[in-house]
């Protein structure tokens, strides 16, 4: 399985520090999207994306990649995001427009971003985002 991650970490590296985690993981590669050519999409078999939450939604940079990949299809995708407040809804942009390209999303975390909870991610968030990585690696087995 071949795995990309696509992430935008801003401020305090808090997305960066979950994408490190979950591509610990999954084994995989992991850009920032300024350095992700949207060409790349088709070499991998599973691609993720994150991005801390702004005014509830994702970076713009990385809203923008997504906007302009190319439909997709067999391919599988998972989401990630930090926030001021942990509010699993701020996945749904993602959710709406990578399935909307063809993605099947089938796994996502959300986490408490640096912001006002200095500290976060934590460790207890590093180890859940690894765990979630783990699952995503049993579905995406399952499933081929």
């Amino acid at each position: 399985m071949e795995t990309l991650i696509v992430y935008k970490s801003v401020f305090h590296g808090n997305t960066k520090k979950i994408a490190i985690a979950m591509a610990e993981v999954l084994n995989a590669k992991f850009l920032d999207v300024e350095n992700a050519d949207k060409n790349m999409i088709g070499e991998y078999d599973l691609i993720g994306f994150g991005s801390g939450i702004y005014y509830d939604k994702p970076q713009k940079k990385l809203m923008e990649y997504i906007e302009g990949l190319d439909n997709v299809k067999n391919r599988k995708a998972f989401i990630f995001s930090t926030s001021r407040q942990n509010r699993s809804d701020y996945n749904n942009w993602f959710k709406e427009k990578l399935s909307d390209k063809g993605f099947e999303i089938i796994g996502e975390f959300h986490c408490k971003g640096y912001s006002i909870f200095k500290g976060n991610p934590n460790e207890e968030d590093l180890k859940n985002a690894k765990e979630v990585a783990r699952s995503i690696t049993k579905k995406y087995n399952k499933e081929i």
